[in-house]
């Protein structure tokens, strides 16, 4: 029996309703596009990536403890080119403790920041990873009983850092402390209003920033000059779940306001006053086919858009649901767009929380799910938001043929580029220095900020920057990027380090010897009519490693300089005496 066929009008209806369907469910690959890193990295993710201030990136792996949780990191290098996709994996040295979900920072000087571990042993220490010479430095809490655990943290404009705690002895915390990173030590912090725990925090263009209480819609902000905590307005929609009480990334958009992705398919809208005063809530457009953020990474790219990994949204006894879904957030139009999934499929069957991104300096976006070797760049569509776009106004040669300071706008953005909700932090607002010929590039080391804000606009920036020894001298194309975007070019002569050590050495009367040296240097320099004088031994982040004062005789003189204790790299000796100021290069090894 043939069944019975359905009239005209009926039939119109359901080949409306399929085309409609197609349309929902079909996914955008105009937003952007996947490419896989074309070697597998030495070890599995295992959580955040951090872009180095010499562009290199460092990330985060299980392998290496007792534990499942990990103490090793590999390191991406990008290629000759400047290409992460054709880069190239190394494994650093490890650290102390095995941590998962934990708090990290890059520091003004170059170093990185972690403290915490939800999992793992080092819940609650810090450490301290020096790139220059390949080592950690742990630094302990003052209070033994207090758990960083998977806190928040935020660097401050004078490069200490806001750290979070979620537990003080078996009790939900309220405690934050600030480490020091010029004495290795923390203070205690101020007091939060509500709980931080799972929360998001915002860096605002007033160098406030702001997060919402968990367990309800209260905001809280911290002011710097005050170093207090102060309530702000109530949030119009739920951001937590009301399972696991999670959360996902939030932004400062290129428009000023703040925008928070909720775990339940909810978001919201937040405008700074720009003075301690309240600011404003809004509630912001609903996350598509009943997906949320529930602990996912997002991350902010050069033409402003936002990339969101989702998943379903949280029910009873299950917080965490397969698979993972992509979305292009539009801040312009507040819409989502679905786009592919890394590899090309259009989910990847793992829970969102599992995604970790990070914003690259060539203005993609570095992706990896925990528990895989292969990585992914995500190219987005568009050019760079102007509003982004870094300034040079001047470089200044500040020592030999390596150091230099640069002098600009906007070298730290306008937001703070990727993020996740509470568990990682992976800002990219620094200066990176880029320097290109013909189809090579290479990046400089930089170190030294004058400022870690956003949205900075008509503000003078500065950083300084160390020119890598693999640079072979001649004629570059020099630019300032942050977040990925970068400035226009200038040109930029890279000299000869030998040629000018000699004429320095002659010019300055100045010579060191033996170089490289181990266990002390001997220094000769020529005090003319003689006076007191300063002696500097400075490493390539700035810090004074061995300091002298004293009076010189008329002529040549000569200072043996210990380096007991004095770590293995590249340093600057400083001589300032009345006949002038005197520097060269010295190499401990």
């Amino acid at each position: 029996m043939n069944p019975q066929t359905p009239n005209l009008k009926t039939g119109n209806k359901l080949l409306l309703l399929f085309i409609c369907m197609l349309c929902f469910t079909t996914i955008s690959k105009a937003q952007g596009t996947w490419t896989p890193v074309a070697t597998g990295a030495p070890h599995y993710n295992d959580g955040v990536m951090l872009l180095l201030t010499d562009g290199t990136v460092l990330v985060k792996t299980s392998s290496g403890s007792d534990d499942v949780y990990g103490n090793t990191w590999d390191r991406l290098i990008p290629d000759i080119h400047g290409s992460y996709v054709n880069g190239t994996w190394t494994t650093i040295s490890p650290m102390f403790d095995s941590r998962l979900y934990f708090s990290t920072q890059v520091l003004k000087d170059g170093t990185i920041y972690l403290a915490g571990g939800e999992y793992g042993t080092g819940r609650s220490f810090g450490e301290i990873y020096n790139p220059a010479i390949d080592e950690w430095r742990k630094i302990l809490l003052p209070l033994a009983t207090d758990t960083i655990s998977d806190a928040n943290s935020e660097i401050l404009n004078d490069g200490k850092v806001l750290q979070a705690v979620v537990l003080s002895g078996t009790t939900v915390s309220h405690h934050t402390y600030i480490y020091d990173p010029v004495t290795y030590t923390y203070s205690v912090g101020p007091t939060t209003i509500g709980v931080d725990n799972e929360s998001a925090w915002v860096k605002l263009p007033d160098n406030s920033f702001i997060f919402v209480d968990v367990y309800s819609t209260n905001s809280e902000r911290y002011i710097p000059a005050s170093n207090t905590w102060v309530g702000d307005a109530s949030v119009p929609v739920e951001l937590y779940d009301p399972y696991g009480y999670e959360t996902g990334a939030a932004f400062l958009l290129p428009d000023r306001r703040a925008f928070f992705l909720g775990s339940s398919s909810t978001t919201a809208f937040y405008t700074p006053s720009g003075t301690t005063s309240h600011g404003t809530w809004a509630t912001g457009p609903v996350i598509p086919d009943s997906l949320g953020a529930p602990d996912a990474a997002a991350a902010m790219m050069v033409n402003g858009h936002i990339l969101c990994a989702f998943s379903h949204t949280p029910i009873l006894d299950t917080v965490f649901l397969s698979p993972m879904e992509f979305y292009d957030f539009n801040y312009l139009t507040d819409s989502f767009t679905r786009i592919l999934a890394p590899g090309g499929a259009d989910t990847i069957g793992k829970p969102s929380y599992q995604s970790n991104m990070l914003c690259l300096p060539d203005g993609t976006v570095l992706y990896a799910s925990q528990g895989d070797d292969q990585y992914y760049v995500f190219t987005p569509t568009g050019g760079p938001l102007a509003a982004g776009k870094p300034t040079i106004n001047n470089i200044v040669r500040t020592a030999t043929c390596d150091s230099f300071l640069a002098i600009g706008k906007l070298f730290n953005g306008i937001t703070e580029g990727a993020a996740y909700g509470d568990d990682w932090q992976m800002a990219t607002n620094y200066p990176l220095i880029r320097l290109s010929s013909n189809d090579t590039v290479y990046y400089a080391f930089t170190y030294g900020w004058n400022s870690t804000g956003v949205r900075r606009d008509s503000l003078s920036d500065s950083t300084y920057f160390v020119i890598p020894s693999t640079i072979p001298p001649g004629n570059y194309s020099l630019c300032v990027v942050a977040n990925g975007i970068a400035s226009d070019s200038i040109a930029f002569t890279v000299c000869d380090p030998a040629g000018v050590q000699n004429i320095t050495a002659v010019k300055n009367a100045i010579n060191v010897y033996p170089n490289p040296a181990s266990n002390f240097a001997t220094v000769e320099f020529d005090a003319k009519n003689g006076g007191a004088y300063n002696i500097k031994l400075q490493d390539i982040f700035g810090r004074t490693t061995r300091e002298k004062n004293g009076v010189a005789v008329a002529g040549t003189n000569t200072y043996q300089l210990p380096l007991n204790g004095v770590a293995k790299g590249i340093y600057t000796i400083t001589i300032r005496s009345e006949a002038g100021v005197y520097n060269t290069k010295l190499v401990v090894e």
